[in-house]
């Protein structure tokens, strides 16, 4: 199992597209991934359980993945956080 710390840097946060951008990236992968804020979990597949994290910039989240390609799937949702998304400030 490996259990990262992840900020929040997006300006808008974490938000309907982002989560999107997460979900997809979610169901690249075998292993499971779940975002942990205050000991409340959302999974890395699960759009409505991401956006009730309540997520700001800012916020520190605990991404767990679990399984089979759990590194890649670490690594690259790590990524995309890095990435804001793919997202640009308007």
């Amino acid at each position: 199992m490996i259990n990262r710390a992840i900020i929040v840097t997006n300006p808008r946060g974490l938000h309907a597209r982002s989560a999107s951008a997460i979900v997809k990236l979610g169901q690249t992968f075998e292993s499971s991934i779940k975002f942990e804020k205050d000991g409340r979990f959302a999974g890395g597949r699960n759009i409505m359980e991401l956006l009730l994290l309540e997520a700001p910039k800012g916020t520190s989240l605990v991404l767990h993945c679990e399984g089979p390609d759990e590194e890649q799937a670490a690594r690259e949702m790590i990524d995309l956080f890095a990435r804001n998304f793919g997202e640009t400030e308007t």
